[in-house]
């Protein structure tokens, strides 16, 4: 099953993403987020940064939904989340290569147009 440092590596293979600093891991490509720790947040208590979740840009709500409904034992969101295009993924229970699409995907869908052409060649359209 995956972890923080498999999150970590696979971001970081995809090109011209940077780690911002953070308390667990946040990566950007284009300056926009595309897989970041899960800030939980709970009434009366500090915001604690949790490793073993990953929140992931899944390019719209219907997506999301899709992913929450078909898949509760690896995604889920809360109300904090509602109208925003972003699914919490349990790692430990998905798997490396699951995880590499997933992580590949929202890159893709958060990449400025210049750097997936850089990536995958001039008229490349994978949609």
């Amino acid at each position: 099953m995956a972890d923080a440092d498999d999150v970590r590596r696979l971001a970081l293979a995809l090109p011209e993403v940077e780690e911002i600093a953070s308390d667990g891991f946040d990566f950007r490509v284009g300056n926009k987020g595309f897989v970041w720790s899960y800030p939980e947040r709970r009434p009366g208590q500090r915001r604690v940064i949790r490793t073993d979740i990953a929140v992931l840009y899944v390019g719209d709500e219907a997506e999301k939904q899709a992913l929450v409904l078909g898949e509760p034992d690896l995604f889920f969101t809360t109300p904090v989340y509602d109208g925003l295009p972003l699914a919490m993924l349990l790692l430990d229970r998905v798997d490396v290569g699951r995880l590499e699409e997933l992580v590949t995907d929202a890159w893709r869908m958060r990449a400025p147009a210049e750097v997936l052409e850089r990536h995958d060649g001039p008229g490349h359209d994978d949609t």
